[in-house]
């Protein structure tokens, strides 16, 4: 009689450990889906990062391009502007002179 007890109840004990084991089952499959679905967007955001990475490098180069014809106009300025003073300090001497005269 109690080895019938014993097999009776490892039978439920069985038995229980088989049902549970579908709501694990369907535990996973949806863990599978997320991982899924997290890798796809783990994709996406890998994807726009590196457009991202691209569209600054590309900022960066028109930045420099930029900066260079800033320099270039700088420098073209100063010589216009030391052309300028170097003319009106002629007319200031020919001025000078004429009054003097």
């Amino acid at each position: 009689m109690k080895m019938l007890k014993i097999a009776a109840a490892s039978a439920v004990v069985a038995l229980a450990g088989c049902t549970d084991l579908k709501p694990l089952q369907a535990e996973i499959d949806g863990l599978k889906t997320q991982v899924s679905s997290l890798q796809s967007q783990l994709a996406s955001a890998k994807s726009a990062a590196d457009a991202a990475n691209s569209a600054a490098s590309a900022a960066s180069q028109a930045a420099s391009g930029a900066q260079s014809a800033a320099n270039q106009a700088l420098a073209a300025a100063q010589a216009s502007q030391s052309c300028c003073d170097a003319t009106n300090e002629k007319i200031d001497r020919m001025f000078k002179r004429s009054i003097s005269k």
